[in-house]
């Protein structure tokens, strides 16, 4: 398995790893919800004895939405809906992850990165917070059953846009 991973602006660095080391990064992922670059900079992170403080959390966490919605962009531009999809929703999750970042709260799962923007929504009165997230949640679902029509994606792509624009006016 090779991993491409952007760290910040500054560091581009990609993983060859073993087929059992990417098995188990693999179900890791699946189980804390996490992406394999979230996964990975923890460990470096812990392997070099540091501490990840909110401000480098949420830098990481803005850089790979930003990522992540490029990736998605060029997928759609090359017809893989699928994949765009879950690029989609992961630039969605790890914004909400930034926002929370910024007010030294961490998100570790699918139910408190709903909770997270509920409660973000009430906070700033915008109940298209909760709205906007629940369409990149549909692509999220979309990725693994398929059922979405390519211009409903497309549209969807539009909406997380504008969520992702949202959340950035929120990061504190």
């Amino acid at each position: 398995m090779r991993i491409f991973m952007e760290i910040g602006a500054l560091i581009s660095l990609e993983l060859i790893l073993p087929k059992r080391i990417e098995k188990r990064l693999r179900e890791e992922c699946e189980k804390t919800g996490v992406s394999i670059e979230e996964l990975a900079l923890e460990a470096l992170y812990k392997g070099l004895n540091e501490k990840i403080d909110p401000s480098d959390r949420t830098e990481v966490y803005v850089g790979l939405s930003e990522k992540y919605l490029r990736d998605a962009e060029d997928l759609l531009a090359r017809g893989d809906f699928i994949q765009a999809c879950e690029k989609l929703w992961g630039s969605a999750a790890v914004m909400v992850k930034a926002v929370a970042a910024s007010r030294g709260i961490t998100i570790s799962s699918h139910g408190e990165l709903f909770s997270f923007v509920r409660k973000i929504g009430e906070e700033e009165n915008d109940s298209e917070l909760r709205r906007l997230f629940s369409v990149a949640s549909t692509l999220h679902q979309n990725f693994y059953e398929n059922w979405l029509h390519k211009d409903v994606i497309r549209e969807y792509s539009e909406d997380v846009k504008q969520l992702i624009t949202k959340l950035k006016k929120l990061i504190k």
